[in-house]
């Protein structure tokens, strides 16, 4: 529980306030805020509340690079009670309220971490006041099961070397590993394990949450199951996520990693429709991880920053498939193994491949380390920050399309849109994900259908020409909708409220009710513009 604070003098904050005041005349919510609410409703944070240029600029903008709003103050605390210290100040004002924003990497691209006019926390902050432990507790038995409590601005490459000292490590992760827990866990979290483990959001046994109303909650299945459903995949509505206890299963040493690729999207779709059907958690002898992706006839090289998987001298005769197809689509699969299954894994590898339909002589494989496949992206992203190529608008979207109409999908995009626009630069990934690996008591919403789709058009562009991928993004989602697709955007954007009210569909009601009952006054995450800029 959150505890009470000893109060500063009211000089030494009517003081704050006026400098703050005077620094930045934009930000109303603070003009109204009273001396003599200061005196008894103060905040014990003035010295971690920052408002010069540099700490508002980077707060005022994401990995999008597309939205910019400029916040009242940058809060950087020391604490967990820090950030409880500031919730309750904004709720318990009986003026204008401040609303609040969790930032941690960033890695919106429409804005959903900003707060204008408002307070962004800078939950990497937390980081400064770890010790060696990083934040990252393991604990458990081989009896009870193992776990990681886990700090929410830790990122998820910290929590994988933190844990596999134990020989341990989480079973469910994102492509990209420098995110934070905090952040993932307010989304949903997804990558090529999904299929068989669930998202990060359905491998959570507790956490600890501020609400809306400054109130620091410890939160499971079992106590306070509201919230704890609320908080995953809840964009950060309901609270701000100070501690996940993440499970924990033996860590693999290697992977197999393999990629093939295809000119028939039928047959593409039904070797992975199969491969994800035939995996259960427990089957050792299961796939652990598997994606799509395309590449496109006017891609200058087969390989891209994401992965460079395809080796040098193959290249010629990829790019010659890809202009005789205009699309080739390519299947992705990886099976762990160590010690005690290298003599194995090879034979289980060719057990699943047996019978796809790949094109012949088109198959690669790889043998890396455990660390190495997790970790894949990252060599990218230092490749592109080198070249300055990182910091580019990114205008991202990512859907979630029922398996019953990926044909319709793959004709009405990929042969028609993408192809006719001819502009895509950067990853496009398609795979397909089981329902029931997914819990619907929680907030995000996927299609009601066994297995459906993410497809992710993982677009960067030039700092003048994001308006033209935004084009595509609009006649995909028309597309879409005239046909009755029925898609669901994950890490949504939208910019009405019935356009909100349509995503979340029969989970509305619920998703309202949660947000009266733990952040009644709408303070939280206002840059997702739910409750908040209508």
């Amino acid at each position: 529980m959150a505890e009470n604070f000893t109060s500063k003098t009211y000089l030494l904050i009517l003081l704050y306030i006026t400098c703050l005041v005077s620094i930045i005349r934009k930000s109303k919510p603070w003009l109204t805020l009273l001396p003599n609410e200061l005196f008894t409703k103060y905040l014990d944070i003035s010295n971690r509340l920052h408002v010069d240029a540099d700490s508002i600029n980077l707060a005022s903008t994401d990995y999008g690079n597309i939205v910019h709003q400029i916040p009242a103050a940058v809060l950087r605390p020391s604490s967990v009670q820090d950030i409880t210290s500031l919730v309750k100040f904004a709720y318990d004002s009986s003026t204008v309220p401040v609303t609040i924003a969790a930032r941690g990497r960033s890695h919106s691209v429409r804005g959903q971490a900003m707060a204008r006019d408002g307070v962004v926390v800078d939950m990497m902050a937390l980081r400064e006041n770890r010790d060696e432990s990083g934040g990252v507790f393991v604990s458990g038995s081989a009896g009870s099961g193992f776990y990681a409590d886990v700090g929410s601005e830790q990122l998820w490459i910290d929590v994988l070397h933190q844990t596999l000292k134990h020989g341990l490590a989480p079973v469910s992760w994102t492509d990209y590993l420098y995110l934070t827990v905090g952040g993932t866990l307010s989304n949903a979290g997804i990558s090529g394990q999904t299929f068989r483990f669930g998202p990060q959001i359905s491998n959570v046994n507790e956490m600890d949450v501020i609400t809306g109303k400054g109130k620091l909650v410890t939160c499971s299945a079992d106590a306070n199951p509201e919230l704890f459903y609320g908080v995953l995949g809840g964009l950060g509505q309901f609270g701000i996520i100070t501690r996940a206890r993440i499970p924990l299963e033996p860590a693999p040493n290697r992977v197999k990693w393999v990629r093939m690729l295809y000119s028939d999207f039928t047959a593409f779709t039904k070797d992975q429709e199969s491969l994800i059907s035939i995996n259960g958690r427990n089957q050792e002898n299961g796939l652990h991880y598997l994606e799509g992706s395309i590449l496109l006839h006017n891609q200058n090289h087969p390989n891209n920053w994401r992965s460079s998987f395809f080796p040098p001298s193959d290249i010629p005769k990829i790019t010659s498939l890809m202009k005789d197809h205009r699309i080739i689509y390519y299947l992705e699969l990886a099976k762990y193994y160590d010690d005690a299954t290298q003599h194995t894994v090879d034979k289980e590898v060719e057990l699943f491949l047996d019978g796809l339909s790949f094109i012949p002589g088109f198959m690669y494989k790889r043998d890396v380390s455990y660390v190495e496949f997790l970790d894949r992206v990252r060599s990218g992203e230092l490749k592109l920050q080198s070249q300055g190529l990182w910091d580019v608008p990114h205008p991202w979207l990512n859907l979630f399309i029922p398996k019953s109409r990926i044909s319709d999908f793959n004709s009405g995009v990929f042969n028609d849109i993408v192809t006719r626009r001819n502009i895509t630069v950067g990853p496009v990934l398609i795979y397909p994900m089981n329902r029931n690996k997914w819990d619907d008591r929680m907030s995000t919403v996927i299609p009601d259908e066994d297995v459906f789709y993410c497809v992710g058009f993982l677009h960067s562009s030039g700092n003048d020409g994001w308006e033209e991928f935004d084009e595509q993004i609009k006649e995909i989602m028309k597309f879409c909708d005239n046909a009755g697709i029925g898609v669901k955007q994950y890490l949504p954007y939208y910019t009405t409220k019935q356009e909100w009210i349509n995503h979340f569909g029969p989970k509305w009601a619920t998703f309202q009710d949660r947000k009266a009952k733990f952040d009644p006054k709408m303070l939280l995450s206002p840059g997702q513009r739910i409750f908040n800029s209508f």
